[in-house]
């Protein structure tokens, strides 16, 4: 399994993620190079996901983006 949180806390740089109920981009964590940096860090654990086809909204927490990951993995297989 993927460790969305894990890769998170490397590309925005701050384990501050992992707070519960932070918004990911309200709070400047999750700016585009990081986002970008985690699709791409997805792709080398094997997963594409394209970042055009997602709801913005998902990117505002971990949770949201576990479950993006679960549910893609569980589309895929």
């Amino acid at each position: 399994m993927i460790d969305v949180r894990k890769i998170l806390v490397e590309v925005c740089g701050s384990d501050e993620v992992l707070n519960e109920g932070i918004d990911l981009i309200e709070s400047g964590l999750l700016d585009s190079f990081a986002v970008i940096e985690f699709f791409s860090k997805l792709e080398d654990e094997g997963l594409t996901i394209h970042i055009t086809k997602i709801d913005r909204n998902i990117l505002r927490s971990v949770e949201k983006l576990e479950k993006l990951v679960k549910d893609t993995i569980s589309n895929n297989y």
